[in-house]
């Protein structure tokens, strides 16, 4: 067997039993409170964390009842905005169009959490210093030390490193099993998955 596939899945666990799962309880009621109060989740991110922020948004909408948007799902307005205006500030703009205000929420997935001194993800970092002048709350599932996000955001998980030469593979897996987590919670879910509300309609029928 191989040794890598060993280690990576030791890992995972291991990145699993060190999740600061008060940290996601918090998001939780975060949330609960954002759909009570008729707000809007913003999820952003880039390269791999863009995908999970499109797939996360489908659940939270679906499975959570929350209005959820991303701009990574409007290609045409995303590329359009980062020719003419610049990679930078393609999420803050996005969010002024949006009227974003202080019942919405911005969530923010990515590995290194945007910096502005190493010019990693700095669209992130505009997005959440817009965010933070609209007065949103600022909620992310991140990795490494957290970056720009968990030095400015209100609730941030911190994906463990176990692994420094893993931190990418976990810490996108991760977001999908925190995110996974909240949408589930009962405090949250106001619709079942397919699978398992079509098991418990079979049972029923028994």
């Amino acid at each position: 067997m191989s040794s890598f596939l060993e280690r990576h899945f030791e890992e995972t666990a291991e990145v699993a039993r060190q999740l600061d799962v008060e940290a996601i309880d918090r998001m939780v009621g975060r949330l609960v409170r954002l759909r009570e109060e008729g707000g809007r989740l913003f999820l952003c991110g880039v390269g791999g964390s863009a995908g999970n922020c499109s797939h996360a948004v489908n659940d939270f909408r679906k499975l959570a009842g929350i209005e959820a948007y991303s701009p990574v799902d409007n290609v045409s307005e995303l590329t359009a905005r980062t020719n003419d205006e610049g990679w930078e500030t393609v999420f803050a703009e996005w969010l002024k169009v949006s009227r974003a205000c202080e019942r919405d929420v911005l969530f923010i997935m990515s590995v290194g959490g945007g910096s502005r001194e190493r010019s990693i993800s700095v669209n992130l970092v505009a997005a959440i210093d817009e965010a933070k002048a609209r007065g949103l709350d600022v909620l992310g599932i991140v990795g490494r030390d957290g970056g720009y996000t968990k030095q400015r955001g209100d609730t941030v998980v911190v994906i463990p490193t176990i692994n420094p030469q893993s931190v990418t593979p976990h810490t996108e897996a991760f977001q999908a099993v925190v995110w996974h987590a909240l949408v589930s919670d009962p405090r949250l879910t106001v619709r079942g998955n397919k699978w398992e509300t079509t098991a418990v309609a079979a049972r029923g029928r028994r």
